[in-house]
């Protein structure tokens, strides 16, 4: 189940919110410019379908983001617990980082957890199938996979180079729960 919890960044045990209402996430990350959408696909999917089934799935709500936003590129993303730079790419992820342009991503299948540090809040961002997320260009955030990661993803660039991280240095990423999939988060 999708969830959105906000915390003070200096009580990272104790979310002031917590909903797994997508209206009121979406109202909550819509206040600090995240959009945040459930789509469904047009046509059934399963997993292990190829990349072009899947952004034809989804083909109507991609067109109409790459127009309203210029997003120049699209893939698919997918990885899962067998991946043998699973480990690697999780820590990559995990410190605070932003980017020059937009961080976009569709969760086809699986899940991951995105938080964002937006003034002196920290926004945790619980994503899974059927979420769209969509993290302003500038925004400090991380993104968590966990240890046995499981997701497919559609991801939107301006940059058709693709991801491209800027490091901010700060150690708050490493003060927040990590993300352990079949382990209860504490409300």
């Amino acid at each position: 189940m999708s969830r959105l919890r906000i915390f003070d960044e200096n009580r990272p045990d104790q979310p002031g919110v917590a909903t797994s209402d997508h209206a009121e996430m979406a109202r909550h990350l819509g206040a600090i410019g995240v959009r945040f959408e459930q789509w469904e696909a047009a046509e059934p999917i399963v997993p292990g379908d190829p990349p072009e089934k899947v952004l034809a799935a989804y083909d109507r709500d991609i067109r109409r983001l790459m127009q309203e936003n210029g997003y120049q590129a699209v893939d698919v993303i997918s990885l899962d617990p067998d991946h043998p730079d699973r480990e690697a790419l999780r820590r990559k992820f995990l410190d605070e980082h932003t980017h020059s342009e937009d961080e976009v991503r569709f969760f086809v299948a699986g899940s991951g957890l995105f938080t964002l540090h937006v003034n002196d809040k920290v926004y945790e961002v619980l994503c899974e199938a059927g979420d769209l997320i969509g993290v302003p260009d500038g925004t400090p955030h991380w993104f968590d996979m966990g240890p046995s990661p499981h997701f497919v993803a559609i991801r939107l660039f301006t940059n058709v180079e693709g991801w491209v991280a800027n490091f901010t240095g700060a150690d708050i990423a490493g003060r927040f729960p990590r993300y352990e999939p079949g382990q209860a988060l504490p409300q």
